[in-house]
């Protein structure tokens, strides 16, 4: 299998230099980082890729047993890493991507040498002692809600994920690239993502790691980043003046900045 046809990759910016792997959330791809790629590729050699079942990857290589876990994207971060002979990347994951990037470090060490987590969660389910923002009844709900009616569900909640309700422009986009997922490949990544539990994979980082959230975010709260950074020793936890899940498109120029700030000096 080509892995660069397979998860629709692209190389943009300078050729020598460090190298920073852009990975999507669930419901999307790679075009949501495209406000903050090219102020990146300033700096840095960017790679972006959309996982098998989403934007323009190649859908016939989608398995449901393969995908019905993290390590699954985990696997498709690490394929191309070693298809680019990558070393020391620096991999920024939104969302559920973010936990996928403690996967793929662990199980590639070397490949990736810094973390940039955007508005992880670990769980989203709320336990005594951990707030994930979500009780166990409210993600079973979610879940059928999705896969009774997953485009019903996307024009319902993307606007809500996105937050912004002043900029309603930002949560058409984000219904539309869910709506642009197969509803049944979205039904599995859906619940690979709300049902994962990764807190304990936190404790494998040991590369350098920065957590950016958002100061009002309904699908990874405040406490959920306290956590993250509480976990992750010697991590850095920045929030961006921001609203929603999705701060790669509501404020583009904050994190853009954070994230290099952070690479100038990781400290």
């Amino acid at each position: 299998m080509d892995i660069l046809r397979r998860n629709n990759v692209r190389v943009i910016g300078p050729e020598t230099g460090r190298t920073m792997i852009l990975a999507h959330g669930f419901g999307c791809d790679q075009n949501l980082w495209r406000l903050v790629s090219p102020g990146l590729a300033e700096r840095f050699r960017v790679v972006l890729f959309d996982y098998v079942g989403s934007g323009r990857s190649d859908l016939t290589a989608w398995r449901k047993d393969r995908y019905a876990t993290l390590d699954g994207y985990a696997q498709d971060v690490v394929d191309v890493c070693e298809e680019l002979d990558l070393r020391d990347a620096v991999f920024v994951g939104h969302s559920v991507s973010a936990m996928v990037g403690v996967l793929a470090a662990a199980a590639a060490p070397g490949r990736l040498g810094s973390l940039v987590m955007v508005c992880p969660s670990p769980s989203y389910i709320d336990e005594e002692g951990y707030r994930g923002g979500f009780s166990e009844a409210d993600i079973n709900e979610l879940l059928d809600s999705l896969e009774a009616n997953y485009l019903g569900w996307s024009a319902t909640m993307a606007p809500v994920i996105m937050g912004n309700p002043d900029r309603p422009e930002l949560g058409e986009e984000l219904t539309n690239s869910f709506c642009a997922t197969d509803p049944e490949i979205a039904r599995v990544f859906a619940r690979t993502t709300f049902l994962s539990d990764a807190r304990q994979n936190l404790k494998t980082v040991t590369v350098p790691t920065l957590i950016v959230e958002c100061e009002h975010d309904v699908i990874a709260p405040r406490e959920v980043g306290a956590y993250v950074h509480a976990a992750i020793p010697d991590s850095r936890l920045i929030t961006l003046a921001a609203t929603g899940h999705c701060p790669q498109l509501s404020a583009p120029e904050a994190t853009t900045a954070a994230i290099t700030a952070f690479l100038k000096d990781p400290a």
